[in-house]
């Protein structure tokens, strides 16, 4: 199971839709965050397949304090820690199940909701437990009211310091 899940995840990366990482330098509105350059190329956290009306494929990123902090068992995250969030649709690749023979394989369509990224500032971002939150469509900052709900949505996971997200070692 571990060698597929394994394959499915560098299949994943491989094959993820290249966007360069770079906007006109437009801040998110209500946190000021701005998109980050070269975070495409930040490390691998982990992986996963939302269902639902999600139904979608993830790949969590992050910067170097993120992953030192990960794989230390850091909480809560040290100041600087910038985790990224990217989805795609969930499919199923029709060249790979007729190798296959049958309907098993599912690859990242098209990208969903741009790249989200949460921010560790404890002093910014004080009213929010010490977190920015920010989205980028295509480049472009999202609108304040898709940011107003991030920080309520993550408050359920306040004993992991707001994340959901665990190390995929």
């Amino acid at each position: 199971m571990k060698r597929i899940a394994g394959f499915i995840a560098a299949a994943f990366i491989a094959f993820l839709p290249c966007q360069s990482g770079q906007a006109d330098d437009a801040a998110s509105p209500l946190f000021g965050i701005k998109l980050f350059p070269g975070y495409r190329d930040w490390r691998l956290i982990s992986v996963a397949h939302e269902e639902g009306s999600l139904n979608d494929l993830r790949a969590v990123l992050g910067n170097d304090i993120a992953i030192k902090a990960y794989r230390d068992g850091t909480r809560p995250f040290p100041d600087g820690t910038v985790i990224a969030r990217l989805a795609w649709n969930y499919e199923p690749s029709e060249d790979n199940n007729k190798v296959f023979g049958r309907r098993q394989s599912y690859v990242a369509g098209a990208p969903k909701e741009g790249v989200q990224f949460m921010v560790k500032d404890s002093v910014k971002y004080a009213s929010t437990s010490g977190w920015g939150f920010a989205q980028f469509n295509g480049g472009k900052p999202v609108e304040e009211t898709v940011l107003k709900t991030c920080f309520a949505c993550h408050e359920p996971a306040k004993e992991t310091d707001f994340v959901f997200t665990h190390y995929a070692p």
